[in-house]
């Protein structure tokens, strides 16, 4: 079976369970400059450059990924959020990004397949973050036509982390916490070239952040428009992560969930930080509120953003056993058009 077969199979099956955040399990091992450096010699401090730890300590990165497997997920993130051209250039490891996504999504690899082992499948999802650059808005407030960058050159900067990631192992390309719809427009071309570079198709999954609760990311998009906007990449999931907690989602997740024929995913923070920015929701109140979409039909994929721990996809993978997972619907034949509202005109 294609990667798409075989996690639609057993999406049909269960509820599926995606991994947690990656950066706040980082954060607990106080790590030094040394440990994110190692022997690199770069020009810049690297602490704080997760993504570079699959390189000067893969320890960590792996021993992440084993409690979160041993924890029940299904799907493993690469730790790729800003391991792109853009996002490394703040670091001064531009020349890496090949090889730090690569080294990534093997290290994901190998240890999906030694959970596997169980007879139970376990993916790789090659994460890609959104960069801190928008084709949709100027940072220029005098200058509302000016764009940081141009949409070759984020397509670039896309497939050159895309590639590396289906190199190195990665079964999907997650393009995730999305707040531009036309970077995630971007995305999507980039893995649609590394497609014809390879002649097989490479899954996408789409996961959309919101700004504010009416429901819109940073571009302006409804969750209706969004899904509409990139309905066209034939998506494996489609869903939300990051920015709010489980409550704040709800309303977003169900009308999605609505009028996707794609598995949903969604991945909430574990609840809103406190002044301090930390997560206090605990793990058995985040399954509770991720378990009401699943006792709705809602959902096929849940997960962990920001905040969450092993403990949190334990109790996440805990809450959703047993509960059958969402019957991807069949359409009715329409033109579906998206500006920053949805438009549906029947046939």
């Amino acid at each position: 079976m294609t990667p798409r077969e075989q996690f639609l199979a057993e999406a049909a099956k269960r509820i599926l369970i995606i991994d947690g955040a990656f950066g706040t399990e980082i954060q607990q091992r106080k790590l030094t400059e040394a440990d994110y450096a190692g022997s690199l010699g770069l020009s810049k401090d690297q602490k704080g450059n997760n993504d570079i730890l699959a390189i000067t300590r893969p320890d960590v990165p792996e021993a992440i990924h084993r409690a979160y497997f041993e924890a029940g997920a299904d799907i493993a993130e690469t730790n790729t959020f800003s391991a792109n051209r853009i996002s490394q250039a703040d670091y001064g490891a531009e020349a890496l990004v090949r090889e730090i996504n690569v080294e990534s999504a093997r290290l994901a690899r190998r240890v999906a397949d030694e959970f596997a082992a169980d007879g139970r499948p376990r993916f790789v999802a090659g994460a890609i973050g959104p960069t801190n650059k928008t084709l949709s808005l100027s940072p220029d407030v005098n200058d509302p036509g000016y764009r940081e960058i141009d949409w070759d050159e984020l397509v670039d900067v896309y497939r050159e982390q895309a590639a590396a990631l289906v190199e190195g192992g990665a079964d999907f390309i997650l393009i995730e916490t999305v707040f531009d719809t036309l970077n995630a427009k971007a995305g999507i071309m980039a893995v649609r070239e590394v497609e014809r570079e390879l002649g097989r198709e490479v899954p996408i999954m789409l996961s959309m952040t919101l700004t504010d609760l009416s429901g819109r990311n940073l571009s302006g998009h409804t969750v209706e428009a969004f899904w509409y906007a990139v309905r066209h990449a034939k998506p494996l999931t489609i869903g939300l992560n990051c920015s709010f907690g489980a409550t704040q989602l709800r309303p977003h997740v169900r009308s999605l969930s609505a009028i996707a024929d794609a598995a949903i995913m969604v991945y909430p923070n574990a609840g809103l930080p406190n002044e301090l920015g930390q997560y206090d929701e605990l793990p058995e109140e985040t399954a509770a509120l991720v378990r009401e979409w699943a006792e709705a039909g809602q959902v096929n994929v849940l997960g962990g953003c920001c905040g969450s721990t092993p403990a949190h996809i334990a109790a996440i993978a805990k809450a959703a056993k047993g509960l059958p997972s969402r019957k991807i619907p069949q359409l009715d034949a329409a033109t579906r058009l998206a500006g920053l509202e949805p438009f549906v005109m029947a046939a």
